[in-house]
């Protein structure tokens, strides 16, 4: 019974310490012409814009449709898809390692862009990316935070 409370002790510990130091992200949308929205604007076109489109609309048909590959197709980043349904972390992470990381049986294209671009980087595209969305839709993916 002695060795079952230390270890379960040490278990809650852990966990309170693991939840305590969790890296929080928050990513607040980059204001047009600011410095953070160009450099957001020019990684996206450069790495994001070939799929997504340049204007972030998607590729058209990405909710029922799939590539010749059998893959699902992009889906809109401009705040007329699911994008904004998403926390910061959860947006950040599926860029930086893709969406077969976090989803195993994960049937599309999305890679990550770790390889590619910096921490700083990826927020700096989301920021741009949630410069297209409505006040209604940012104000509600912030509250995911």
């Amino acid at each position: 019974m002695k060795y079952f409370l230390i270890i379960l002790t040490l278990l809650f510990s852990h966990t309170a310490y693991a939840n305590h130091h969790e890296e929080k992200i928050i990513i607040e949308r980059a204001g047009k012409g600011s410095e953070m929205f160009n450099l957001g604007k020019e990684l996206y076109q450069a790495n994001c814009a070939s799929c997504h489109q340049p204007n972030l609309s998607g590729q058209v048909g990405w909710k029922e449709k799939v590539d010749a590959d059998g893959h699902r197709l992009a889906p809109p980043l401009n705040g007329t898809g699911h994008t904004w349904h998403h926390n910061d972390k959860t947006l950040f992470y599926i860029t930086k390692y893709g969406l077969a990381k976090l989803v195993p049986k994960y049937e599309g294209k999305m890679m990550g862009f770790g390889d590619k671009l910096n921490d700083q980087e990826i927020k700096s595209v989301l920021a741009y990316i949630k410069s297209f969305w409505s006040n209604e839709y940012y104000n509600y993916q912030m509250k995911l935070n």
